[in-house]
């Protein structure tokens, strides 16, 4: 990153409001300076941009959330930027309960608060932003935090009404709305604690505290429109063509010490390249890590006559996330016990999408896969008992060997709706429309004594993003080689 240079005559700009570190800045503010820096600028012609597509679905979710709270003031922050380090934040991402009721996606204005005030036939929805300031400011070279010349053009309020067809004010209004105790207010916790903290004890007052915002739009989130399952489809698309640069880039990768990194960083150029970023972090995990669920220091060895489990997503601008898991010999074939083992997940997974459809429990999609991951255990001679003793709830032993779960939803989180209660999420009932995973897996940890010595470090999981249709589901990640025999022909293509 590149600060401004001045000569120790010079005078520097005192402490912008919006910058974190502003004793670090060098930027001058003499007044030939300042007065310099102001004039010989260009007129700009703002060309306003029809709505984008987000902007109707944003709408939509609007009105369905205002049926459900009439009178009160709704309060949805974006969030601010986090913290990395000293003057450095992570890339920034809006609040996903914000994004949904805005449309605004990667590009969203970090502090952002949409409002919802009640009128007498549901709600008028206002966005708060903080718009660029003018040439006649010193912000736009003098802030390092939001000024122009340090992080580019921001976009006018009208602009932004104009792209997400929503009302729009300065952020600098948004203290009124907040100070104004005439109405019962509902705030979102997932996005600004300082907004929620300024709101006090009158907030969430008709709900005795609870994030029912939250927990609404979660339930909301379950079942996705076309326009939803089409982003879903293409982060997918997006996550295969990151899957084959890995598999091209196995050689790299197993040239290097540290080649779970190469994985890692061959999938991350894809997710920057067609997409916002990764959805979550890459799990490249190769060897014996592969029996590590959530493995993301990805800093081991990719050696021949290992496997490597690959679980990773691309997110794209729309902030709509694939979640795949691809299991992959390094050598390009599967040894015959790698193949048993990857053979029985892959059951477990056929078994899933067999009972998926509109109308069984959410829940039943993980009990059909455990019947398969029992049964083989106890084929295996892994356990003490049967499989159906196993699989009774007292029981359930064979979860050593899994013990997460096979489904969650997927969209603008990787781990979608969490805040939905349970009665519509695990115990609900499968509805059209819904996108979910499908990933069972079989991990035998390299000091597991109660298996085989043969099993031992080998972990496998296939992981695949579905829609629910009118009589099944569809798999959108179904161009992606599942089969033993498909891997291995897909990676001999790539790698020919």
């Amino acid at each position: 990153m590149s600060e401004t240079q001045t000569t120790a005559a010079e005078t520097t700009a005192e402490p912008q409001a919006g910058e974190r570190n502003a004793g670090r800045s060098t930027t001058p503010l003499s007044s030939r300076f300042v007065e310099h820096v102001q004039q010989g600028w260009a007129d700009r012609e703002e060309v306003l941009p029809e709505p984008r597509a987000a902007a109707a679905e944003a709408a939509a979710r609007r009105a369905a959330l205002s049926a459900k709270h009439a009178g009160a003031r709704i309060v949805v922050p974006a969030g601010p930027r986090k913290q990395r380090s000293n003057d450095t934040d992570y890339p920034y991402r809006a609040a996903p309960d914000f994004a949904i009721l805005t449309g605004w996606g990667a590009d969203a204005e970090p502090d952002s608060v949409l409002v919802l005030e009640p009128t007498d036939d549901g709600h008028e929805a206002t966005l708060y932003f903080r718009q660029p300031a003018g040439r006649d400011t010193t912000e736009f070279f003098a802030d390092a935090e939001i000024g122009e010349f340090w992080i580019g053009a921001r976009p006018s309020l009208a602009h932004v009404a104009a792209d997400l067809g929503v009302a729009t004010k300065d952020l600098a209004d948004l203290d009124a709305v907040l100070d104004d105790a005439s109405v019962p207010v509902l705030v979102t916790s997932e996005g600004d604690p300082e907004v929620a903290g300024r709101l006090g004890e009158y907030a969430n007052a008709s709900a005795d505290g609870i994030d029912v915002v939250g927990r609404d739009l979660a339930e909301l989130r379950l079942v996705k429109s076309a326009w939803e399952i089409a982003e879903v489809q293409r982060a997918v698309d997006a996550t295969k063509a990151g899957f084959e640069d890995v598999i091209r880039d196995l050689d790299a990768a197993r040239a290097h010490a540290r080649g779970e990194r190469v994985v890692e960083g061959t999938f991350h150029r894809r997710a920057r390249i067609d997409g916002n970023a990764v959805g979550y972090d890459t799990i490249a995990a190769s060897g014996a890590h592969a029996c590590i669920l959530h493995w993301t220091r990805n800093d081991g060895a990719v050696r021949d006559g290992d496997l490597i489990l690959l679980d990773a997503g691309v997110e794209v601008d729309s902030l709509y996330t694939a979640d795949i898991t691809r299991t992959l010999p390094i050598s390009g074939t599967f040894t015959p016990v790698q193949r048993k083992v990857y053979e029985a997940v892959l059951e477990a997974a056929d078994a899933a999408f067999a009972v998926a459809r509109p109308g069984i429990v959410f829940k039943e999609i993980h009990a059909a896969a455990m019947e398969v991951i029992a049964r083989r255990s106890a084929e295996w001679g892994l356990l003490p008992m049967s499989a159906e003793e196993s699989l009774e709830p007292e029981n359930q032993l064979h979860r050593r060997w899994m013990v997460h779960g096979t489904s969650h939803h997927l969209g603008l989180d990787v781990h979608d709706c969490a805040q939905a209660r349970r009665d519509f999420y695990h115990d609900g009932i499968v509805e059209e429309g819904m996108v979910f995973t499908i990933e069972p897996g079989l991990y035998f940890q390299p000091d597991d004594l109660t298996v085989p010595e043969e099993l031992r470090g080998i972990g496998v999981r296939i992981e695949d993003d579905v829609v629910v249709t009118a009589d099944g589901v569809r798999n959108l990640s179904g161009s992606i080689p599942r089969t033993v025999d498909e891997v291995e022909a897909w990676m001999a293509s790539l790698r020919a």
